[in-house]
């Protein structure tokens, strides 16, 4: 393909994942609030496990309906959008880089940019390409996912007012590497996790249009015909399928990057600087204080977020992809 040709398909990559971030992240921006809320409690996250444990109170969110009223009356309907702008500001290059460098990755090992010859692609070549493509957007677009974590857990009162103020806390107690605070779990959880949820999407889009294909009594129909809906229950088993598999990192990742945050005594404990010397650590300790369940502390909300936010993107890009490739032609 020439140059020209490959610049006009990396615009619309970039585009169409941008855009298509934009809308899920804005779409499920409320049960990612929930989720991180959860992640970051040192306490229990049920009533039930309050009970096992013979406590009583002390355990500001105890399950997602209970945080879905207290988050309403504490902070309003805004307070379910809190750290929305810097996650914009992830998602959108985040899902930008991730498009194109998955849609490079599959050119090369197909031999030809064209989507169609793309779903014909051995499943671990989607699998390795899509964590390759997750590893690269992640490294791009990381800091602000640290600040979007800091601003979304913070609860009121407000610990920082603003993204700039976050930025301003991180350089100045952290450095520059606390930009990259919890990096590592991050980049391990992504490889699985983005390999999943893309080689996942590939394989569901592969059985639907055999499926599709078997029940067709039109001849003229293309053999990768696949309706909307059918992409978006593709979108919605990979989002599920990779976040209930990876969930247990995120936890860690989201320690790491809420270490040291004063919040109110309200929302319970406080993680203090350094409380975890390593992705190893953070994992047993959290296992020997707070159980299994600690390491899937806002499960819940993840998989209800994970499988619309999947739907969402894959059908979103899907659509931008085409109105942009249609525009202009």
């Amino acid at each position: 393909m020439d140059e020209p040709g490959q610049l006009r398909q990396a615009f619309i990559n970039a585009t169409a994942g941008a855009a298509s971030g934009a809308v899920s992240r804005t779409v499920t921006s409320p049960l990612d609030v929930i989720k991180i809320r959860f992640q970051v409690q040192l306490e229990p996250t049920s009533s039930w496990a309050l009970l096992r444990k013979e406590l009583h109170g002390g355990s500001k969110y105890t399950g997602m309906l209970q945080a879905t009223k207290d988050i309403f009356r504490e902070e309003g309907l805004p307070g379910f959008w809190r750290g929305n702008v810097p996650a914009l500001l992830m998602v959108m290059p985040y899902t930008a880089i991730q498009f194109t460098v998955l849609h490079k990755l599959k050119t090369l090992a197909a031999g030809s940019s064209k989507s169609e010859y793309f779903i014909h692609l051995s499943p671990y070549l989607s699998y390795i390409s899509g964590a390759a493509a997750g590893c690269a957007a992640t490294v791009g677009s990381y800091p602000f996912d640290l600040v979007r974590t800091l601003l979304a857990s913070q609860g009121e009162p407000k610990v920082h007012p603003n993204m700039r103020s976050a930025f301003v806390d991180i350089f100045k107690n952290r450095g520059f590497r606390g930009l990259y605070a919890g990096l590592s779990p991050t980049l391990v959880e992504i490889i699985p996790y983005a390999g999943l949820q893309f080689g996942t999407y590939d394989t569901f889009k592969r059985w639907c249009m055999t499926w599709n294909s078997s029940r067709s009594s039109n001849a003229n129909q293309a053999d990768d015909y696949i309706s909307s809906l059918q992409l978006f229950v593709c979108g919605l088993g990979a989002g599920t399928c990779a976040k209930a598999v990876c969930h247990p990192l995120d936890v860690v990742k989201k320690r790491f990057q809420i270490e040291g945050l004063r919040r109110h005594p309200k929302y319970g404990a406080v993680l203090e600087p350094r409380a975890y010397t390593n992705m190893v650590d953070a994992l047993y300790r959290i296992l020997q204080k707070e159980g299994w369940a600690g390491l899937y502390k806002g499960i819940v909300p993840s998989v209800v977020k994970a499988a619309p936010a999947g739907a969402v993107t894959f059908v979103t890009y899907e659509f931008f992809s085409e109105w942009i490739e249609s525009a202009l032609t």
